[in-house]
């Protein structure tokens, strides 16, 4: 695909991307794709299908009480635990508003790691990485923030959250459709966002703007994206996925040619 050798002017020092189609086909690669890169939060994903494996396998609920007061599971792969950011601190009352929060991924490792009696990054080695082929893949430290990946191996990711076989598609589905839908909060880099929407782990385009996807993204596109300059986006109407990897944080840089990109990518995909 010639829309990804756009990452090629983007100012940083290492960068690769792929494409994947909904059948799991690789349209296009651009860049060392076996290089390893840290995700920063696009480790959130990795983890919450982690827990997703869990919830099939019978060691949790997503009803069950987990993090503070009155919170559940669903509460903090939705960001609505009321943890503050990243500090153990709650913030608000569960539902109540949507908190970005690292801290309440770090819980949900806990306590998945507590019921299944497994160390979380073993965990989500034995339940995602390992069954996917995903053998460059690591997870030391916190299920927030500290995955190490390729985007070769996050391409096989972006193939199975399209046709799963690790999982249920209704639990997939489940994962890409609002959780506590209406509740306002911040974006990361981004700012306020009204209404902020989320699923299980992953983040809803619906409205948003600004946004880190393209304009021509479809409001059912959800993903994530990283501080440390990474993103995963999966558009269902696009039929496809895109992973970029940078070694570069994420700033003003990945808000100017992120979108621009990824309406090429659209573009190209459609034409």
């Amino acid at each position: 695909m010639q829309s990804l050798a756009m990452i090629e002017n983007w100012p940083v020092p290492t960068a690769a991307a792929a494409v994947v189609r909904a059948d799991g086909a690789v349209a296009g690669t651009h860049g060392p794709t076996a290089h390893r890169f840290p995700l920063a939060s696009v480790t959130k994903p990795l983890a919450a299908y982690a827990a997703l494996v869990a919830y099939e396998e019978g060691a949790v609920e997503l009803d069950e009480p987990a993090g503070p007061d009155g919170s559940t599971v669903r509460h903090l792969l939705a960001h609505t635990s009321g943890l503050a950011f990243d500090e153990h601190r709650v913030m608000a009352p569960p539902g109540n508003r949507r908190l970005y929060s690292n801290a309440g991924f770090e819980v949900l490792g806990d306590h998945i790691a507590k019921a299944t009696e497994i160390p979380f990054p073993e965990y989500v080695r034995l339940a995602v990485l390992e069954p996917l082929g995903m053998t460059a893949t690591t997870l030391d430290g916190s299920p927030a923030k500290d995955g190490v990946s390729t985007v070769a191996d996050l391409a096989r990711f972006a193939a199975e959250v399209q046709a799963p076989r690790l999982l249920d598609p209704r639990t997939v589905a489940a994962a890409q459709t609002v959780v506590h839908p209406g509740l306002k909060g911040v974006l990361p880099g981004y700012g306020h966002q009204n209404p902020n929407d989320w699923g299980l782990g992953f983040e809803i385009r619906d409205s948003k703007s600004p946004h880190w996807t393209g304009a021509s993204s479809s409001p059912a596109t959800f993903g994530h994206f990283g501080q440390s300059g990474t993103f995963l986006w999966v558009d269902p109407a696009a039929g496809a996925a895109c992973v970029a990897l940078t070694d570069r944080a994420f700033g003003p840089w990945a808000v100017e040619v992120w979108p621009a990109f990824t309406d090429a990518v659209l573009a190209e995909l459609a034409g």
